[in-house]
């Protein structure tokens, strides 16, 4: 009889296992080869504290310690740009992201193929950090293993049953008996709930698309900071050398292995280079991954309304990574009945008993 039997092997569900450890036996059910696989393993992670919804920001600012402490941060910083017309809009999201205003000569030197013929406002925020989230992932997965976890890849659940002393769940043709069973499935997390006999929380997967480009103009991008348009309709990140450039879509999608959209990236490209002097002549690769939110957009952290035993960490809405370390131990404290420093307005936005 296996304590926490945890489906999905992403970073909320690894980072639970870490934490659950601790406090009895672990196995962790991933359909994928390897961990990390669909959103998790796509992401261009970013520790930006003021980005999400007012529950999302509470557990990354929560989170912050950890990664300074455990190294996980690389100054990157962000700059929001835009061009005529979109005063309101870039007003708008600096007052969100707590941005300063960025004087266009200063941006001009930060990032030289700005076209100052187009870019005609400009903000900063220097506490936009790199995540090394491959790190992050495997680090909890490592806690996970030394505390006696078993992280099982290629075990697609086909079959969950209440038991009266816990769930019997099917994978590979075996039987995995647990006491407490952790949805941490991602796209898939309402179909997971389904097979359990849960209602479903309604969430939405939404694809974002990706692609990478040299570095333009042959200028090393290293210290260049993110980039981002007043509406979020595209942003552009240096990483190792290259650029990635998204168009920041939210296209609801079916749960699958998702692709980029070749017409909706190269919408996004172009809105890029209407800010910028060099043209993208060549991608080097393009992929996608889906974000799965809940119907209000705050993360599903905690037991289900219908049964005590089943709990959800799901609708991470890709801000999975930045929230990792207290979205796990928020599980973890619920799980052993320990205090919470997540507040009390935050756990109830982030408890999927809101829905029913």
């Amino acid at each position: 009889m296996i304590d926490f039997l945890i489906i999905g092997g992403g970073i909320g569900g690894i980072s639970a296992a870490a934490r659950l450890s601790s406090l009895g036996t672990v196995c962790v059910l991933e359909a994928e080869t390897g961990l990390g696989y669909h959103a998790s393993g796509r992401s261009a992670a970013m520790f930006e504290e003021n980005y999400g919804s007012p529950s999302t920001c509470a557990l990354s600012r929560a989170s912050a310690a950890y990664f300074k402490t455990g190294g996980y941060l690389r100054e990157r910083g962000l700059m929001l740009i835009g061009k005529d017309g979109d005063e309101n809009d870039f007003d708008a999201a600096c007052k969100d992201l707590v941005m300063h205003p960025l004087p266009l000569e200063e941006a001009f030197q930060k990032i030289p193929i700005l076209n100052p013929a187009t870019v005609r406002m400009a903000a900063f925020h220097d506490d936009a950090l790199d995540l090394d989230a491959d790190r992050l992932l495997q680090d909890f997965a490592r806690t996970a293993k030394r505390n006696g976890a078993d992280i099982l890849t290629d075990h697609r659940v086909t079959a969950i049953k209440r038991t009266e002393t816990g769930w019997s769940v099917t994978a590979n043709q075996t039987v995995f008996n647990a006491k407490l069973l952790f949805d941490a499935a991602g796209p898939w997390a309402d179909m997971i709930a389904e097979l359990a006999g849960i209602a479903p929380l309604g969430v939405t997967p939404l694809r974002r698309s990706m692609a990478r480009i040299p570095a333009p103009g042959g200028h090393d991008i290293t210290d260049w900071p993110m980039l981002m348009g007043p509406r979020e309709d595209w942003y552009a990140k240096p990483d190792a050398g290259k650029l990635l450039i998204s168009p920041s879509e939210e296209d609801p999608q079916s749960p699958h292995d998702a692709w980029a959209d070749d017409l909706v990236l190269a919408e996004g490209i172009a809105r890029y280079q209407d800010h910028v002097t060099e043209t993208v002549t060549r991608l080097e690769t393009s992929w996608a991954g889906l974000r799965t939110f809940a119907p209000d957009r705050n993360l599903a952290l905690g037991p289900s309304a219908q049964d005590s035993g089943f709990f959800w960490i799901a609708a991470q809405g890709g801000y999975g990574f930045q929230t990792a370390p207290a979205a796990s131990q928020l599980i973890a404290d619920i799980v052993s009945g320990a205090p919470s420093r997540i507040d009390a307005t935050t756990q109830s936005a982030l408890d999927p008993k809101r829905f029913f």
